[in-house]
């Protein structure tokens, strides 16, 4: 695996640094997407004249989009080259990105965002492979892990702060600052990105498995976003749709056990890392959400922050995540292993979501807020590198795509799951203490309560998997002359085989 990428690098037409902060510009295009339009939907709906419901799905457009081809995107990156399709995605998103902006009213602008949701996947899917095959070496990867896990994971509270600035001057600059952005990026892109041809259609062009995990995605994803969110996980029409969901991905699972090319080679979930940080992935991006999206209701309808100061709220977390990932993710992954360093990082999480539990109707920023804000921006800055590592060691370089695909679907599924849950869960408490004749800020803040308990209650199952099934991909000490470097190498690689095998 090390010489693979040795030579993918050595083909490149740049300085693999470089190539990584383009990568990681067109991440942050993405990322800023998810949560910058959450800021700007009153101003979007007072415009366009959207109904309460038809609001939710300028973000539900996106998500269904993004979360349900990820892993199909991901697969077609390995087979027709990662390059062409990070570039055709980055086109696809910032054209959908112009025409949200230019949207007349709420059907263009709705249909622009699954587009747009669509450009997403295909770019985002695959910079992760992309990554592990510009740094083979190991000190090199987890550096450039590191900086890329700042981007994915704090993009979200900086997209707050954007979403802030620019919903003040007007609502339609939070899409149509992609289009210098995307240039820019698209540019450098073609200059300093591996043309990498792929390993051909013929290796994986399964077409009834493409269209099984799609479909199952799409409708798992629109499943908890939709019926679960506004009828509950009881509902019948949820309980019918995710059965059908359910039976799709069982199907597509069959298909490839059987398929002579398939789309998802099963023996990937060999690996007990990559299995075992995706489970882990999900739970702890579910309960973050609690974090993100209930903290700002929390701030916005008890405290009465606006957007400005909302997105400032959030500014500590992105700092933070910032500098550890950037100056020290990299040296603490190396010095003591990915899953070493993850468990801390999952255990200031937890106690960022145990401390907002307490936050009160009267609460202030610097006691209820900034002490949580500065534990969730450390642990996440510790633990999202070395997750991220996890889920791509021992993964070899023909499937890095895949395994990038997968660890982005199980981001955004944990994501969409975990709004889903938490925000149903606090409606509904609010909605029984309202009943019950307790004012409406007591009502409120119990629900966001209720939802950092669940929150928290999910960092701990994260944590559990963690400690019982993931394995430490050996640390790399530093300072090696050439011969040291080798015999750790074919030590990374011997260990790397027994951990694919279980043994």
């Amino acid at each position: 695996m090390v010489e693979a990428g040795q030579r993918l690098k050595q083909a490149g037409t740049g300085n693999p640094w470089v190539a990584l902060y383009v990568l990681c510009g067109g991440m942050l295009m993405i990322v800023l997407d998810a949560t910058i339009v959450n800021v700007a939907l009153t101003d979007i709906q007072l415009d366009l004249d959207f109904t309460a419901s038809g609001l939710a799905w300028v973000v539900n457009g996106y998500l269904i989009s993004f979360g349900g081809l990820l892993m199909l995107v991901g697969r077609l990156g390995d087979l027709i080259g990662r390059r062409t399709m990070f570039l055709s995605g980055l086109v696809v998103f910032t054209v959908a990105s112009v025409l949200c902006g230019a949207a007349i009213n709420s059907v263009t602008l709705i249909a622009a965002r699954f587009l747009q949701g669509i450009g997403g996947a295909m770019t985002s899917a695959v910079i992760l492979g992309m990554i592990f095959a510009m740094f083979p070496d190991p000190k090199d990867q987890a550096k450039a892990i590191g900086r890329y896990a700042f981007v994915a994971s704090a993009g979200g509270a900086i997209g707050l702060l954007l979403g802030g600035v620019l919903t003040a001057l007007d609502w339609r600059l939070i899409f149509l600052v992609n289009l210098p952005i995307g240039l820019i990026v698209g540019v450098a892109a073609l200059k300093v990105l591996d043309n990498d041809r792929g390993i051909g259609l013929k290796e994986g062009a399964d077409v009834p498995g493409a269209v099984l995990i799609t479909a199952a995605l799409m409708l798992g994803v629109y499943t908890i976003v939709k019926p679960a969110a506004e009828y509950g996980w009881t509902d019948p029409v949820t309980l019918g749709l995710g059965a059908v969901s359910l039976l799709l991905l069982a199907a597509f699972v069959l298909r490839e056990a059987t398929a002579a090319s398939p789309l998802m080679p099963l023996r990937i979930f060999g690996s007990r890392n990559l299995s075992g940080a995706n489970v882990v992935q999900v739970l702890t991006v579910a309960g973050m959400f609690g974090m993100f999206f209930m903290g700002s209701l929390y701030l916005k309808q008890v405290l009465g922050y606006g957007a400005m100061a909302l997105g400032l709220a959030f500014f500590p977390v992105a700092a933070i995540m910032g500098v550890l990932s950037v100056q020290f993710s990299e040296h603490l992954v190396m010095k003591f292993g990915a899953r070493t360093v993850l468990i801390p990082g999952l255990s200031l999480i937890l106690a960022a979501l145990l401390w907002l539990t307490q936050a009160p109707v009267d609460g202030t920023y610097w006691i209820h807020i900034f002490g949580p804000m500065v534990f969730f921006g450390t642990g996440a800055g510790l633990a999202f590198p070395a997750l991220m590592n996890l889920a791509m060691s021992g993964v070899e370089p023909q499937e890095a795509g895949l395994a990038s695909g997968l660890a982005n679907t199980t981001m955004q599924v944990g994501g969409a799951l975990g709004l889903a849950v938490l925000a149903t869960l606090a409606a509904s408490r609010t909605e029984h203490l309202l009943a019950a004749g307790k004012a409406a800020n007591e009502a409120l803040t119990s629900g966001f309560q209720l939802a950092f308990w669940v929150g928290a209650a999910l960092v701990v199952a994260a944590l559990v998997v963690a400690a019982t099934v993931l394995k430490s991909v050996p640390a790399q000490p530093h300072g090696h002359d050439a011969d040291e470097v080798d015999a750790d190498e074919l030590l990374l690689e011997a260990e790397v085989a027994s951990e694919r095998t279980g043994i």
